[in-house]
């Protein structure tokens, strides 16, 4: 079937309109070659910048942005008190310009990084800071004729956001966000589309044009949507994911992993309700031992247009597998691969590596630039053979001897408004309180975070 889909994308079928271009995180992917007519521009200053022809007929067109981000988080008692400086307050500061030429079937695009931070102690690291440095740079040929489909082959640097971002994604929250160096070959058909792609991760050092391509890992596979945007974007995702880290920690112990990973994703809605399901499952050796790994995230939202508040609730579960015996080499992690920052949440002391959640949260809209948010996290251990996880999968906690599942619970608050179509100001505060597993194996005392940020972007 997807062979079929692929020989018909570049054979040339017809092709929708496409939606009104918008900001997004990776930024290249805005389209906003509609501004070459003026009954299509907006009026504010941001016009002038996001299309600058560069000959009579705009034919040949530069667009440029730029996002200057201030983010401030305070800590107290993080990591549960286990860290050297568990009482922290720090202020990130980031900025990231960008410029695209498009000339006919050639495109080429660059973005640059400057990320700063103060009072991250003990010492910044590589999510913290990096001196002035390439985030994106690449060049790209598209083969088929506008409003039909065709075939984009790209080499180079950037951001890449694959689906729901659960295995790969950008790390947009974190101060230095997450790029790779690689191929990619995207065959398209309206909303439908085919990425071929073979990837290293960037790893950001602290000077300036110092960010290398990581020797020990490495990323690849092919990932295919069918979506109908005019159907509330119902559609579903299909993919194999290939992956390779030479240094891979775990619980068990230290190796040489190499992991496959076949997903499917199916998204939609209908009426008032979303949803948006994924099923994982994962094989392949760590250490020359097998890997037998899995997860699946469930999401549905239902809003309520009709209420004072416009409220939506949302319920999430999630569960990713966890090694069953630490003395038997054969390995049950799941392997969140490359997974999207504040995972959980503002605060994710934890990532989706041998946890169960429950995941509810509710959303209200006092006015249509206002939201307020409220949700609660518990979390359980999958495997009682396996310890916790942080985010980029680094082993948290060991097992020990401790049988407990419950690892603590969690509650945030949120407020988000956007003050003008580029400026957003949020902030919020969170409290994760321990279960039995971490008071049964090392420091419990309650984390609580406060965060506050300002975001101009266009």
């Amino acid at each position: 079937m997807v062979g079929a889909w692929l020989f018909a994308a570049l054979a040339g079928a017809s092709l929708e309109p496409s939606a009104p271009p918008t900001v997004t995180t990776t930024r290249y992917e805005e389209d906003w070659s509609a501004l070459r007519d003026p009954a299509h521009r907006s009026g504010r200053f941001t016009d002038a910048f996001r299309f600058v022809p560069l000959d009579g007929r705009g034919a040949v067109w530069l667009s440029t942005g730029l996002e200057l981000r201030l983010r401030e988080e305070a800590f107290a008692d993080n990591l549960w008190g286990a860290t050297p400086a568990p009482d922290d307050a720090y202020l990130w500061l980031r900025a990231l310009p960008h410029a695209g030429v498009e000339a006919g079937p050639l495109r080429g695009f660059v973005q640059l990084v400057a990320a700063a931070s103060d009072g991250v102690a003990p010492a910044p690291g590589p999510v913290d800071e990096t001196g002035l440095d390439l985030m994106q740079g690449f060049v790209e040929a598209r083969f088929g004729a506008p409003g039909r489909p065709g075939l984009d082959l790209r080499a180079g640097r950037a951001l890449v956001a694959l689906g729901s971002e659960r295995l790969v994604g950008t790390r947009y929250g974190t101060n230095v966000p997450l790029a790779f160096d690689g191929l990619r070959a995207i065959a398209r058909r309206g909303d439908d589309r085919i990425d071929v792609f073979h990837l290293r991760p960037v790893e950001a050092g602290r000077g300036g044009f110092d960010d290398r391509a990581s020797d020990a890992r490495a990323l690849w596979g092919i990932h295919a949507t069918r979506a109908d945007t005019a159907a509330r974007a119902s559609g579903i995702d299909l993919y194999w994911l290939g992956y390779r880290n030479d240094r891979a920690r775990y619980a068990q112990g230290s190796g040489r992993e190499r992991r496959d990973t076949f997903g499917a994703r199916v998204f939609g809605g209908a009426g008032d309700w979303r949803w948006n399901v994924e099923a994982m499952l994962q094989g392949g050796r760590f250490d020359g031992a097998p890997i037998r790994a899995w997860s699946l995230a469930t999401e549905v939202a239902r809003g309520f247009p009709e209420v004072a508040l416009a409220p939506v609730a949302t319920l999430r579960v999630n569960a990713a597998s966890g090694d069953r015996d630490a003395g038997d080499p054969r390995l049950q992690t799941f392997n969140a691969l490359f997974p999207k920052g504040k995972y959980f949440g503002e605060l994710s002391p934890l990532g989706p590596y041998n946890i169960v959640n429950l995941h509810p949260a509710l959303e209200l809209r006092p006015r249509p630039d206002l939201g307020v948010g409220i949700a609660a996290v518990v979390y359980w251990r999958q495997s009682r053979g396996d310890g916790i996880y942080d985010l980029p999968g680094q082993p948290l906690r060991a097992p020990g001897d401790s049988r407990a599942r419950h690892v603590g619970s969690q509650l945030e608050a949120s407020l988000g408004w956007q003050a003008t179509p580029e400026l957003e100001l949020s902030g919020s505060l969170s409290v994760f309180r321990a279960g039995a597993f971490l008071r049964e194996t090392g420091p419990a005392r309650t984390i609580r975070m406060l965060a506050l940020e300002a975001n101009f972007r266009f």
